[in-house]
């Protein structure tokens, strides 16, 4: 498939993008930076910020392919407008795709908003890490408007609650909105397998306008 991954050169977008081209995948990879890229016939690369502004530049980035995974991190943990310019830029990319008429959107999200019991989210249990509760709260905010979405095929993969560096196995348990763990108690997953679950969901959709989540 001809895709943009904006993000690429984030802790995700990385592992999504080595994923995505060892499967064939043609994929212009959008970040701020993008000379630590690899180079690969496969690649396109295109320095662009999202700032949660004109929809334009968005749209510009995104015309004529087939599908778009956002990987998007608003400046990162230490951004003290993190959350305001995680959900800008999530709107930012919504219009963007609407005006170049690309029809599908994959985000990287998180955990927080998964469900440990009914109506009890991760993100609002005790001891919730305060410096990641703006990001996570925007995320949750990015979800709630996705669902209210009926123009693009839209898909949220949330992770496991701890996601790690490791291999790529290829073997993981799929979910709903609830956070899976094992049989210790413990949720995790590699972002490696994290990608190999999003590209299998571009490849194969099997969670159109819905949020769902992978770990082992």
């Amino acid at each position: 498939m001809n895709i943009v991954l904006i993000g690429a050169t984030g802790y995700v977008g990385r592992a999504v993008l080595e994923e995505a081209l060892s499967r064939g995948h043609r994929v212009t990879a959008v970040a701020r930076d993008t000379t630590s890229l690899p180079a690969h016939a496969g690649l396109t690369a295109k320095a662009a910020a999202i700032d949660g502004g004109d929809p334009a530049k968005v749209a510009e980035l995104v015309r004529g392919h087939e599908a778009v995974i956002a990987s998007f991190n608003a400046g990162g943990w230490n951004n003290p407008n993190l959350g305001a310019d995680t959900v800008a830029g999530y709107a930012q990319i919504v219009a963007g795709l609407k005006q170049a008429s690309v029809p599908r959107l994959l985000v990287v999200g998180g955990a927080g908003s998964l469900e440990v019991s009914p109506g009890q989210q991760v993100l609002d249990q005790p001891g919730f890490p305060e410096q990641y509760r703006g990001g996570a709260e925007a995320m949750r905010t990015v979800l709630n408007t996705l669902r209210g979405e009926r123009e693009l095929d839209w898909t949220f993969l949330s992770p496991a609650a701890h996601l790690v560096p490791g291999e790529r196995s290829g073997r993981f348990r799929v979910g709903g909105d609830q956070l899976l763990v094992d049989d210790k108690g413990e949720s995790n997953i590699s972002v490696q397998d994290y990608a190999v679950a999003l590209i299998d969901e571009l490849e194969q959709p099997a969670h159109s306008r819905k949020r769902f989540t992978v770990a082992y």
